[in-house]
């Protein structure tokens, strides 16, 4: 399993403060860097040769007129190219770079990740990072040093568990206001320059793009150029402006700039040691302007009207009753499925339906609309507590006519999907599990986002979702999905058959006693 808390922060958020806050005797970021097993042994920066930013118009150029009315749609599947594309827009970046993330790891990806966001901020681009204050997998010295960085200032949304929190003030809190704890910013959003976004389910850690060794996610981005950016834009300054969203400097006081300074160079000097970032991927990210050729040519590049991004408002549901509430992202995906009117394909990791949700499912299917829903299997994924809610509700599920998948611990498409060389070179491949939050409905409209089917994604976290009207696109995505769902991948389960016997007596013996857990917050 990954080195931090379940991905999504299943758990109730005081049990959370207690861990994050307990452990943070050891070794800062900051200090392993500048002291310790982090700081570089030698200086490879000279050796690189960094082309100058070219801005993403270059590379676009033969996209002028389309850029200027629609939205160029490009799936990312691939956890490898998912980062790499990431990498070539912060290094094309001329104006400005706006980050927003529920998770934000301080592992080797995201280490290298935060060196890019420094190198652009010293070109004179604006970089703005937004990342909620539960589940970001880092020192809050670190934020505090990023943000000492010119022209590179860190927002922390919702800071009251964690950043500049004692442990008695984080516990306090949780005990006090269960529900303003629980309620986090799950938005996931990368914009460059106002003229390209990638949003989706991907946060910024190794396991989200196929490079950590002992457990990866199945996850899908979409990377969005032209008209639908402008959608984006509006949501992050929203939510960047809002009144949950604190500057690190605020919450901390300032860093020490000769620190901060020592800091940025020790962390280029990590970013260039090719041990730390391979020559080969360095070779794929100066490649991108050609895959941008290529996706031409292959139509796989889709030049779509009408494409609208759904987020919901920062503080969802302010001063609601109990843990309900809905919100925009949730009203917009019942009207879609209420409209279907032949097939639904659902791809989630975390599938945990309230009477409401499965009363929209039978009602569905009795208008003989198909439902296909693939989730983890309980060895496959990253949250017990949630697997355990799943459980409670998997023959309901059947019960309304839903097909039901569990993504498989042994699928034989693993080696397909993780794409990294370092991951592909393993002979015994890691966990993988199911993260994707997509949702295909009668085989043309395609959506992709960071929403879960669960009382939590629905009344809760903040949640955005990209709706593309694209019958090309969404078959794109339905390829995959039909390949992950055949019998080597996925079984299909039965009211005597599913994926927990797949797992040992330990692991259900666990699922079984996080049972505690209110399925509300689930």
């Amino acid at each position: 399993m990954p080195n931090r808390l379940a991905s999504r922060g299943h758990l109730a958020p005081y049990l959370a403060s207690v861990v994050l806050l307990a452990t943070g005797c050891h070794a800062t970021v900051k200090d392993r860097l500048l002291h310790g097993d982090l700081a570089a042994k030698k200086d490879h920066c000279a050796s690189l040769v960094q082309a100058p930013a070219q801005g993403l118009s270059s590379a676009l150029a033969a996209y002028e007129e389309q850029l200027a009315k629609r939205t160029g749609v490009w799936v990312l599947e691939d956890g490898a190219g998912a980062m790499v594309s990431r990498a070539w827009l912060a290094e094309n970046a001329l104006k400005s770079i706006d980050v927003q993330y529920f998770i934000f790891s301080s592992d080797n990806v995201g280490l290298i990740a935060i060196d890019y966001l420094i190198q652009a901020a010293k070109r004179g681009v604006k970089v703005r990072l937004l990342i909620d204050d539960l589940l970001y997998d880092t020192d809050a010295e670190l934020l505090q040093l990023m943000d000492a960085q010119e022209n590179l200032e860190v927002r922390v949304y919702n800071p009251n568990l964690k950043t500049g929190k004692s442990l008695p003030v984080a516990l306090t809190k949780a005990a006090m206001d269960f529900r303003g704890a629980n309620q986090r910013m799950h938005n996931k959003t990368f914009i460059v320059d106002g003229q390209a976004v990638i949003t989706g389910g991907r946060n910024i850690a190794d396991e989200y793009f196929d490079f950590n060794t002992q457990f990866n996610f199945r996850d899908r981005d979409v990377l969005l150029l032209g008209e639908a950016v402008a959608q984006v834009s509006r949501s992050f300054d929203q939510f960047w402006s809002d009144k949950r969203s604190a500057q690190v400097t605020g919450l901390m006081g300032p860093a020490d700039p000769k620190v901060a300074q020592r800091f940025a160079s020790q962390l280029r000097r990590y970013a260039c040691d090719p041990n730390n970032f391979r020559t080969s991927t360095r070779k794929r990210i100066s490649q991108v302007p050609l895959v941008f050729q290529q996706l031409a040519a292959t139509n796989e590049l889709h030049w779509v009207d009408d494409v609208v991004f759904v987020s919901d408002d920062p503080g969802k549901n302010p001063g609601k009753e109990g843990l309900g509430g809905g919100g925009l992202a949730t009203t917009t995906l019942i009207e879609i499925v209420r409209a279907a009117k032949k097939r639904i394909v659902i791809q989630t990791p975390y599938l945990i339906t309230t009477s409401l949700g499965e009363k929209l499912f039978q009602e569905t299917t009795k208008r003989g609309v198909q439902v296909i829903i693939m989730t983890n299997s309980l060895p496959t994924t990253d949250g017990l507590a949630a697997h355990r809610g799943y459980q409670r509700v998997r023959s309901k599920l059947l019960a309304a006519g839903v097909e039901l998948y569990e993504f498989r611990p042994d699928a034989r498409i693993r080696r397909d999907l993780m794409s990294s060389a370092q991951v592909r070179s393993m002979r015994k491949l890691p966990i993988y599990s199911l993260h994707a939050k997509t949702m295909v409905v009668d085989d043309e409209l395609l959506v992709i986002g960071t929403f879960n089917l669960d009382p939590r994604s629905a009344n809760l976290n903040t949640e955005c979702v990209v709706l593309i009207p694209s019958a090309a696109a969404a078959r794109g995505v339905l390829d995959w999905i039909e390949q992950e769902i055949k019998p080597e991948n996925s079984l299909r389960v039965t009211e005597k058959d599913n994926g927990d016997r797949f797992a040992p007596w330990t692991l259900r013996f666990r699922t079984w006693l996080a049972g505690f857990v209110p399925a509300a917050i689930l």
